[in-house]
């Protein structure tokens, strides 16, 4: 008989300004179906200016000796990156697999025992070759708010989700950009961890470079992580940019990485005032087919939601999405890595 596969495994939660989710992020990882004396919880806090730190000082004192073990350290280099990394050096050696999670997502109670079980089938047919699994992105429960509503949609357009960490995938495959990963340990130290000079795309440049040194990657849409969006226009449009800002440092790197449809955007404009300074009587066209595609996916968006407003907050919200995110791209070409961060708000950069 097949000896079972329950490596000890460490949840690792990089926090800053999380008090509205962070309790209920938790709950879900205490609440596993995965053997608790095989899983530990550790919070990484960069510096948070709300109550975060004390809910979560509050939380593993009423647990008490329970386990999984939860632990609150202080994270002096306040981004995702160097907490991942920081929980590589304090996490006992004995725990194989992290857990990659973020303060304002929440799991389902046999999330762990999935993703363990598919990467003990995955190891077990690479002879231990797979760096990482990844899970796939759903909204959070309950009702959405107005505009997060919008974001959610917008994020479900396949003219807007690209094919990160939001695509709407099925089955296991193999891919470059797994999310909220099940992280092989070993792969992690192989490559020296995660690159602190990254603020955002930290991650896919670990798994480039985990690819790089012949690791595989996987993702599997049987495991979900219900994930809060931003919640303001404004939080949104920032968000893009900082998207674009970091996806132009990462393909500078990993040139591999490029995807044509990011430069879109830029390829209609170029393409409007081509045709407007040559004379054409049709230099309208390009915006005009985009406008018809983002009002078909405001009514598609309405159809499906049962909501009015999604009408007209969908093309916006994928309006806003597209030039902050072009903008992001043009600005990363000649921008400073540390001279663009929009994280620096409150209620965990959702606002």
């Amino acid at each position: 008989m097949a000896e079972a596969f329950n490596p000890k495994v460490a949840s690792v939660i990089p926090v800053l300004n999380e008090a509205e989710s962070i309790i209920g992020c938790l709950n879900s990882l205490c609440n596993q179906s995965y053997p608790a004396n095989q899983h530990q919880i550790h919070v990484l806090d960069g510096g948070s200016t709300d109550n975060s730190w004390h809910l979560i000082e509050t939380f593993i004192n009423d647990r008490k000796e329970k386990q999984p073990a939860v632990y609150l350290h202080k994270n002096p280099g306040k981004y995702v990156a160097e907490a991942r990394n920081l929980a590589l050096e304090l996490i006992p050696k004995s725990v194989e697999y992290f857990v990659e999670i973020i303060g304002h997502c929440s799991v389902e109670s046999d999330h762990i025992e999935k993703l363990v079980s598919t990467m003990g089938v995955l190891q077990k047919s690479t002879n231990n070759n797979v760096g990482a699994l990844g899970a796939r992105v759903v909204p959070r429960q309950g009702e959405l708010g107005l505009v997060e509503s919008w974001v959610e949609a917008a994020l479900s357009s396949p003219i807007a989700r690209g094919k990160g960490q939001f695509d709407k995938f099925s089955g296991i495959q193999p891919t470059n950009t797994p999310a909220f990963c099940l992280h092989y340990r070993k792969a992690l130290h192989r490559v020296g961890g995660w690159d602190t000079s990254f603020i955002t795309s930290q991650d896919s440049d670990l798994s480039m470079r985990m690819k790089k040194i012949g690791y595989q990657l996987f993702r599997t849409s049987e495991v979900k992580v219900q994930m809060s969006k931003r919640t303001s226009l404004k939080s949104w449009s920032k968000m893009g940019f900082r998207y674009g800002f970091w996806r132009t440092k990462l393909v500078k790197r990993h040139s591999n990485r490029i995807d044509i449809r990011e430069l879109l955007p830029w390829l209609g404009i170029l393409l409007t005032a081509v045709l407007y300074y040559t004379g054409s009587n049709y230099w309208f066209v390009p915006a005009a087919f985009y406008t018809l595609v983002l009002g078909l996916e405001g009514v598609k968006s309405c159809i499906i939601s049962q909501k009015l407003s999604h009408v007209y907050g969908v093309p916006i919200a994928i309006l806003i999405l597209h030039t902050s995110f072009s903008l992001g791209i043009f600005y990363g070409i000649f921008g400073k890595s540390q001279s663009f961060n929009d994280r620096e708000s409150t209620n965990g950069n959702l606002n």
